[in-house]
């Protein structure tokens, strides 16, 4: 039986985080307190190109913090291309943890379809 679904991301692993990075050629994050223009944000630092200040993964609370001053310090569609990179990757991590197997495809509208191999039928 097939299902589509849509998620809403809270990023919590920090696994997952390093495999989007790795995934989209990014620096490996940094843990640590990172500036964000007059604030600072704790948490694992993702380096995204041409912005200004790095988006910051709380890990504990599920939130990224960011300063791209509505665009002009960085394109918003480069942290949605993370974060869709994220959740790809975890569950990619977590259908492996549950000992099933999955196999990803690139659509022409830029979204991704995963398929989980469950038990011998599909997810």
């Amino acid at each position: 039986m097939s299902h589509v679904v849509t998620i809403k991301c809270e990023i919590r692993d920090p696994a997952a985080v390093r495999a989007a990075c790795q995934r989209l050629g990014l620096p490996q994050p940094v843990q640590g307190t990172h500036r964000l223009f007059t604030n600072s944000a704790t948490g694992l630092a993702v380096v995204l190109p041409k912005w200004r200040y790095p988006a910051v993964c709380d890990c504990s609370t599920g939130q990224v913090h960011y300063d791209n001053f509505k665009g002009h310090w960085g394109e918003q569609a480069k942290l949605d291309q993370f974060l869709q990179s994220y959740a790809v990757e975890k569950a990619k991590i977590e259908a492996r943890r549950r000992g099933n197997t999955c196999t990803e495809q690139q659509l022409a509208d830029g979204s991704i379809k995963l398929t989980i191999q469950v038990n011998g039928g599909a997810a």
